[in-house]
């Protein structure tokens, strides 16, 4: 197999990451196919961390892209992953597992104790995410109790932690 780069994303790979994010999510069942859109409004957001938008390539093209965004749980910073997309033709390669395992290192490394996202209940649990309810976080929205999931970075990383998520506005807009 060809070697897969794991690095932070530059300006000069936005247009390559529009495109992957928007082929990755055109024939997902449970997407408004508007990731594409939201990962450029959550560029200019306050809750935009640069270190935290990262893209996997092999031979200098982009396949892939995570990005990992800050929200409020109660009085508490959290992270929000989302969205995670691999190209079509590069799906089943185990890129999207190297974005999620490289962008928590990179997370904890920032101070990050905790991550939130919305996504498939067989999937997420393989990287130790867990149903939020289980530690009284909420969605601010009607969601399957066990596709909305919560990893603790660090050992404790949750402890006091509870209410509902605030997301970053750009979230609800179009």
């Amino acid at each position: 197999m060809k070697k897969i780069i794991i690095r932070q994303e530059g300006k000069k790979d936005y247009k390559s990451v529009y495109q992957v994010v928007k082929e990755a999510f055109e024939k997902e069942e449970y997407s408004d196919k508007d990731e594409h859109n939201l990962v450029e409004r959550l560029r200019k957001s306050q809750a935009f961390i640069e270190e935290l938008s990262l893209v996997a390539e092999i031979e200098g093209k982009i396949v892939g892209h995570i990005m990992f965004t800050k929200i409020k749980i109660g009085s508490h910073t959290a992270l929000a992953l989302a969205p995670v997309s691999v190209s079509p033709d590069h799906q089943g390669l185990g890129i999207g597992s190297k974005l999620i395992i490289r962008g928590h290192e990179i997370a904890k490394e920032l101070g990050y104790k905790a991550v939130v996202l919305l996504g498939h209940e067989n999937y997420y649990p393989r990287f130790g995410y867990k149903k939020a309810s289980d530690y009284k976080i909420k969605a601010p929205f009607e969601v399957p109790d066990e596709n909305f999931m919560v990893v603790e970075l660090i050992e404790g990383g949750l402890k006091d932690i509870e209410g509902t998520v605030e997301y970053a506005k750009e979230f609800f807009e179009k």
